[in-house]
């Protein structure tokens, strides 16, 4: 075997040069324990708070939070076969059951987070619009639906990655998991690339457009003291979520599809094939990293899990009686029919 600073490993003379992209990833690694031993914390302690929560189902917000908190644990329970996998040092059987499974599970918990994040962006303009809180967008049971159908698209696009069968590889130090998919299984990897680029474009527009209309909001009520604190208000709250989308996920997609090029063999050049390698490892740190930062969004978004949290530190259960008495204010003067038990799912 070539030393790890080799671009080619195998083959004679006789043999194709097996280009190797995955050589370099001692800083993923430590970045990758990094995010895992700071995000661990913060998301038992949001599974406990939203136990704790008495409410935690029955609120349309609540219920996109939930599933995105429900995405960002099958990514930390994927993570630490990844960082055994990017260490090189793994059994083989470990490298093979991360390219067939752990692997295929951080994708599908990344674009769950995609979805629940525009639903959450979504639901936050809508909350905050008044004219638009009777909309049976904003009933629980409808949520509840359309989280059931985000999770069955994944799982539907995704699974298949786990189960096509696989051509035998011989054992080999760095393990590329495109080498061990037969073609049927690279063509469905494609596929699963381009229908999972078009769920992020489209989640990505309508995020586009409920940030539009909420900074419209905000121009239009400039003459309107009250209407001018409510719509700053929806406002931050939309670009603060919508930031946080943009910053993590859109450099991935950027990099995504030339990327699946160069694993389809129709990009060659091994040198650009590294390049696209190293491409993808960072930006998709990047979108690992919202699973630091999920639990604030948890505790900004969600006042019965910010009292939840408030009631752990007595400094903070002041604020939280007062926000738990405005938010049942808050209620009572919205329609009825913004939350009906009977449309539970």
């Amino acid at each position: 075997m070539m030393p790890p600073s080799s671009n080619f490993s195998g083959g004679g003379s006789g043999e194709e040069k097996q280009c190797i992209v995955n050589d370099q990833m001692g800083p993923f690694v430590v970045l990758y324990i990094l995010i895992f031993v700071i995000s661990l914390p913060g998301n038992l302690l949001s599974v406990w708070a939203f136990i704790r929560s008495p409410r935690a189902t029955q609120q349309n917000a609540s219920v996109y939070l939930v599933n995105l908190l429900v995405a960002d644990l099958l990514l930390l329970l994927a993570l630490p076969f990844k960082i055994l996998y990017d260490l090189g040092s793994a059994s083989w059987s470990l490298m093979v059951f991360h390219c067939q499974a752990s692997a295929v599970t951080i994708y599908i918990s990344l674009y769950a987070s995609i979805a629940f994040l525009a639903f959450i962006i979504i639901d936050r303009y809508m909350q905050d619009c008044h004219s638009l809180r009777s909309l049976r967008l904003q009933e629980v049971g409808f949520s509840r639906l359309l989280t059931l159908v985000v999770w069955l698209l994944l799982l539907l696009i995704m699974v298949p990655n786990m189960v096509l069968p696989t051509q035998e590889v011989k054992e080999q130090r760095y393990l590329s998991c495109s080498s061990l998919k037969t073609d049927i299984g690279l063509h469905w990897h494609a596929l699963t690339v381009f229908l999972c680029t078009a769920l992020f474009l489209n989640a990505s527009i309508a995020v586009l457009v409920s940030c539009g209309l909420a900074l419209k909001r905000l121009l239009g009520s400039r003459k309107d003291p009250k209407l001018w604190v409510d719509a700053r208000q929806a406002a931050g709250n939309v670009t603060a979520v919508a930031l946080a989308y943009i910053v993590s996920f859109v450099p991935y997609h950027v990099v995504r599809t030339p990327y699946t090029l160069a694993q389809t063999k129709v990009i060659t050049d091994c040198q650009t094939r590294r390049q696209l390698f190293l491409g993808k490892e960072w930006t998709l740190l990047l979108s690992v990293l919202h699973l630091c930062f999920d639990p604030l969004l948890f505790f900004y978004l969600y006042a019965p899990f910010r009292q939840t949290i408030c009631r752990m530190f007595p400094c903070c259960r002041n604020q939280s009686v007062g926000e738990a008495e405005e938010q049942a204010a808050e209620e009572m003067m919205q329609p009825t029919t913004s939350v009906q038990p009977e449309d539970a799912f």
